[in-house]
C-alpha cells in the first residue's frame, strides 16, 4: 500500500482490522457480540465506549461512540484520542506502523503532552468546568454519606455534589438522557486548569453507587492530569494514586500527605508530576494493571530524577484494606512499607 493512500483509505484497513486495533490499543476491553467495549478512549475498563467491529444493518465497522461523553467517530480519530493529542501526522505514521505498511516506531505515550487542546476536546473541557462550577460543597449531601460509608474523610474542595447530572443507562440506551445525583472531581493540570470532572452517580435510595452500568465517568481531558488534595505549593512527597475512593482512602489514615488521584490504572501510568516534587509514593491496586502502571510511571520518574516509593494494597484495593482492617492498622502499614523504602517519619 503505498504511502500516498488517503485517510479514508487507511480508515477502512483499520476497519478491517477493528478486533485487532482494538486487542493492541484497548487490551482493557472485552468483546461483547459485534462490538469492543471500553470505559473511554484513553482505554480504561468499562462499558460506556462501544466500538463496532463488524459492518452490520448499514453501519460501516470501525465506527464507535462514547454514550457517556456523545463523542463519536473512525479509528483514525479513536487512534489520535488514544495517544493523548500527538498530531494528525503521528497518529497516520502509528496507523500506518499498525498495518505493517511501515516500519514507524510506536508513537512514545509518556512523553508526549497536549498543550493545545483540539476544537472538540475544548468543548468537551468546557462542559467539564461547567459541571464542576455548578456543584456545591458535598458536606452535608449525598455524596458525603457515600464516602464516608466507604470509611473515607478526607474531603477537599476538588470535590463537589450535583444533585441532578445528565445519565444515560448504558450503551444500548436509546432514550433520552435523564438525571441523577453524583460525586462531581475536578480534574486539573499542573497550572490548576481544570481539564476534566469526574462524575462518580449515587443512588439515593442506598447512598451507594447508582445501580447502573458504569456508574463512574470521566468528561474532558484526564491524559497526564489528576484530581489533586492539597492546597498551596505541593510538598515534597506526593502519594499518586489509581481510583479516587483507593487515593482517597490513604489519604484519610496519612492526612499529612498530599494526594493526586488518576482514577485509573492507565493514567497513572501516564501521570505528569508537578514542579518541585522529589519523590511520589505510587499507590495502586493489587493486579495486574496496577503492577504495570507502576512500572511505567516509575520508569518516567527515573528519567526525570525523581526518587519513587511503591505502596499496594494487600486486598484489591486500599478501599477494600481500610474497610477490612480499620484505619489504624492501615495507617501502621503504609508508614512501614514507606519506612522501608527509605522514608524518614515519625509517627505520632
Amino acid at each position: 500500500m503505498s504511502a500516498g493512500r488517503s485517510i479514508a483509505d487507511l480508515s477502512v484497513d483499520l476497519a478491517d482490522r477493528a478486533e485487532s486495533f482494538c486487542r493492541q490499543y484497548f487490551p482493557e476491553g472485552r468483546k461483547q457480540g459485534i462490538y469492543w467495549q471500553i470505559g473511554d478512549t484513553s482505554g480504561a475498563k468499562g462499558q460506556s465506549l462501544a466500538i463496532r467491529l463488524h459492518a452490520q444493518g448499514g453501519r460501516k465497522a470501525g465506527s464507535w461512540q462514547d454514550f457517556a461523553t456523545g463523542q463519536y467517530g473512525d479509528l483514525i480519530d479513536l487512534l489520535q484520542e488514544r495517544l493523548g493529542s500527538v498530531t494528525l501526522k503521528e497518529t497516520l505514521r502509528e496507523a500506518r506502523s499498525f498495518l505493517g505498511e511501515a516500519p514507524y516506531p510506536a508513537v512514545p505515550r509518556v512523553t508526549k503532552t497536549r498543550e493545545q487542546p483540539d476544537a472538540a476536546s475544548s468543548k468537551r473541557i468546557a462542559r467539564a468546568r461547567k459541571l464542576f462550577a455548578a456543584g456545591k460543597p458535598v458536606l452535608g449531601t449525598l455524596a458525603a454519606i457515600y464516602l464516608q460509608g466507604r470509611g473515607i474523610t478526607r474531603l477537599g474542595p476538588a470535590l463537589r455534589y450535583h444533585p441532578r447530572v445528565f445519565l444515560r443507562h448504558g450503551t444500548d440506551d436509546a432514550d433520552p438522557p435523564q438525571r441523577a445525583p453524583a460525586l462531581l472531581a475536578k480534574v486539573t493540570d499542573n497550572r490548576g486548569q481544570i481539564t476534566g470532572c469526574a462524575r462518580v452517580y449515587l443512588d439515593p435510595s442506598t447512598g451507594g453507587l447508582a445501580p447502573i452500568e458504569s456508574p463512574k465517568r470521566i468528561l474532558g481531558q484526564l491524559h497526564g492530569h489528576a484530581i489533586r488534595f492539597w492546597s498551596g505549593p505541593p510538598r515534597s512527597d506526593l502519594i499518586v494514586g489509581e481510583g479516587l475512593e483507593n487515593t482517597l482512602s490513604v489519604g484519610t489514615v496519612l492526612p499529612e500527605f498530599d494526594l493526586a488521584s488518576c482514577l485509573t490504572a492507565s493514567h497513572l501510568g501516564l501521570f505528569i508530576p508537578p514542579p518541585g516534587i522529589q519523590r511520589i509514593w505510587i499507590a495502586r491496586d493489587n493486579d495486574k494493571a496496577g503492577r504495570n502502571a507502576s512500572m511505567r510511571l516509575r520508569n518516567q520518574l527515573k528519567s526525570l530524577g525523581i526518587a519513587c516509593g511503591e505502596l499496594v494494597s494487600h486486598l484489591g484495593d486500599f478501599n477494600d484494606d481500610l474497610r477490612a482492617f480499620g484505619g489504624d492498622a492501615l495507617r501502621r502499614s503504609l508508614l512501614e512499607a514507606m519506612k522501608a523504602q527509605g522514608l524518614e517519619i515519625e509517627d505520632g
